[in-house]
């Protein structure tokens, strides 16, 4: 992507930022006044009133719990794609498996994994969130491990097996470097998803009295709205940055992506 490009992508995305951040003040003043949406002003003025503090300690929490059930939910699903590949008779098995967990209602799974972990002390971590966060991103994971796998050249893969290299020899020396793109795109995906998953957690578990769940349920029954639109702005933005960063320590590691020699 040449400078030019880079610049006139800055451009348009600022400017739509800027149209949109219009449009809900306009909107949120007039059309919308009665529906109690708060105003860009105003959700400012809620933060300078909580301070950055408050939303450090809120956002810590749950961040913590979505990087756990990250590193647990994308460390399961890159093992199994890996078996696999190496023992493929097993595969229809592990698929119908990852389905059912993308399949499991939220709703449903959250009660059972409440009862089933011990309730939090204060200002830990709830075993639930992470449970929840890790189960968000394990279909996602799977599913484009195995994909970017198998995005490979089938000659190169004849070269190693005629040198005598085993199916693992295969994976680590060719498979692995072939599926790094789309490795790290499945990666920025589960990141959004793996908050997601925690903040649900959260917002199920009631014994929780730290975090962004347990702030947005404050919040609602205090009929703060500013607050928790505040709070949902937040979520955005961290899921946003978390996106972003992994699609740039994807071209970091695998620049031939987008056209780059390594």
């Amino acid at each position: 992507m040449g400078e030019n490009e880079r610049l006139r992508t800055a451009t348009i995305g600022a400017i739509g930022v800027v149209t949109t951040i219009a449009v809900w003040w306009v909107v949120a003043a007039t059309v919308l006044s009665d529906f109690q949406i708060p105003t860009p002003p105003e959700i400012v003025d809620v933060f300078r009133e909580r301070g950055l503090g408050y939303y450090q300690r809120v956002f810590s929490i749950t961040l913590k719990e979505a990087g756990w059930g990250y590193l647990v939910g994308v460390g399961l699903a890159l093992t199994t794609a890996v078996v696999v590949l190496l023992v493929p008779v097993i595969e229809p098995l592990v698929m119908q498996f990852a389905v059912i967990t993308y399949c499991l209602p939220i709703v449903v799974l959250a009660p059972i994994l409440i009862t089933v972990h011990e309730i939090p002390e204060k200002g830990g971590l709830s075993a639930t969130a992470i449970d929840l966060a890790a189960v968000s991103v394990f279909f996602t994971t799977v599913v484009g491990a195995v994909l970017g796998f198998r995005t490979v050249d089938r000659s190169t893969l004849d070269v190693v097996s005629v040198y005598g290299g085993s199916r693992f020899q295969q994976l680590r020396r060719v498979r692995l470097v072939s599926a790094l793109p789309a490795l790290f795109s499945t990666l920025q995906i589960a990141a959004p998803a793996a908050f997601l998953g925690a903040l649900l957690g959260e917002y199920f578990d009631r014994h929780l009295e730290i975090g962004v769940g347990p702030s947005l349920i404050l919040s609602q029954n205090n009929r703060e709205t500013a607050l928790a639109w505040s709070l949902g702005l937040g979520c955005a933005v961290v899921s946003g940055l978390a996106y972003l960063v992994l699609g740039l320590i994807g071209r970091i590691v695998a620049p031939w992506s987008r056209g780059v020699s390594a």
